[in-house]
């Protein structure tokens, strides 16, 4: 019981911090305010945010296998799940800050902004997540080469 509702409280923490990077990043771009005229369905932009946060999504997947296989020492020490979440989430972050630097309007204009921001974070988690991981990976096998 304990754990339970330590794991629902880990996870609304994390969502709580992931809207306020999200947010965060919406004001770093002057791009927090909501538009006067509001456009429904799916846009080109939108389409192209929901892709980037699809792949920024994968990466931050990606990498917290990779950091669960390091850990366990399965495998390669989860070196390929870590560059899988490098890639990912740099595709991620140029493509929310594309998204972000050719907008014209705030959240309800059709330009996506709210999922460039997201997958702007996103990608962001995921490459921290691959980088930590692969320097990992890669100290371990300094490590056992000296050994030797």
């Amino acid at each position: 019981m304990r754990r339970a509702l330590i794991m629902i409280f880990g996870g609304l923490v994390a969502a709580a911090l992931f809207v306020a990077f999200v947010h965060a990043v919406l004001v770093a771009a002057h791009l927090s305010t909501s538009a006067a005229t509001t456009v429904q369905g799916l846009t080109p932009r939108r389409v192209w945010a929901s892709v980037a946060i699809a792949l920024g999504l994968a990466g931050v997947i990606a990498g917290s296998m990779s950091l669960v296989r390091g850990a366990r020492r399965i495998g390669n020490r989860g070196r390929k799940g870590a560059i899988v979440a490098l890639v990912t989430g740099v595709l991620a972050v140029i493509n929310g800050g594309l998204n972000l630097a050719v907008a014209t309007g705030g959240p309800g204009s059709g330009n996506g902004v709210v999922g460039g921001a997201a997958a702007f974070v996103l990608g962001l988690i995921g490459m921290a997540m691959g980088g930590l991981n692969l320097f990992r990976s890669r100290r371990r096998v300094l490590q056992s080469e000296q050994a030797m």
